[in-house]
């Protein structure tokens, strides 16, 4: 069994969301938000959390959404903000 479980990360990440993150319903959601953060440490991302030397980097980018370190951003948030024409920052948000 691994851990987190999908449901405690669910859970979590639904109980500790911030303005702007979006809400969590599926396992796919949070399939896919670690295999592109997965994606950006194997391109050089710095990860957010220890890694202990053996870790891969799917394993540090679940640890990192568990953690809260990265958010699932709302899909209309992103929206919102090109429509702005404000720039968006490299947030660590996926």
């Amino acid at each position: 069994m691994l851990h987190p479980s999908y449901k405690e990360m669910i859970d979590k990440m639904n109980a500790t969301r911030e303005e702007g993150d979006a809400e969590i319903h599926s396992r796919y959601s949070l399939v896919i938000a670690a295999a592109k953060r997965a994606r950006q440490i194997n391109s050089g991302s710095e990860p957010l959390v220890e890694m202990g030397g053996k870790e891969k980097n799917l394993s540090a980018a679940v640890d990192e959404l568990f953690a809260g370190k990265v958010h699932i951003m709302n899909h209309q948030t992103e929206l919102s903000d090109e429509e702005d024409g404000s720039e968006a920052s490299e947030p660590e948000e996926y």
